[in-house]
């Protein structure tokens, strides 16, 4: 049940948006467990946005987990991410943070898991 969302200075327009959601798909299978079939995203273009005191393109990804990953998984998935976002919105590498929140219960369907 991992949940995405990108945030970015950059516009992100509804073809990047749906080329990114193929790419994560397969790209959230680094992480053992998840899969396309649990992925939710959330894309949030033009975004008043500075990093390292710039205006210049930048974007924060944050990955929600159900559980924890391993670190490598991780190192792999943030990989993958930053070669999406670069390929996408031509940010470079070293103005895309990824940060990763894990969580032991997760509400769905009526539910907590």
């Amino acid at each position: 049940m991992p949940f995405i969302r990108i945030t970015s200075n950059k516009e992100i327009t509804k073809k990047d948006a749906n080329f990114m959601t193929m790419e994560l798909g397969v790209g959230i299978e680094c992480i053992e467990g998840k899969t396309e079939a649990w992925l939710m995203l959330e894309f949030k273009g033009d975004a008043l946005m500075a990093f390292g005191g710039s205006d210049a393109p930048c974007a924060m990804v944050e990955v929600d987990l159900f559980g924890a990953a391993s670190e490598a998984d991780k190192s792999a998935f943030t990989n993958s991410v930053c070669h999406i976002v670069n390929f996408v919105l031509d940010i470079p590498p070293e103005r895309i943070y990824v940060r990763y929140l894990e969580t032991d219960t997760w509400g769905y369907n009526h539910t907590n898991f």
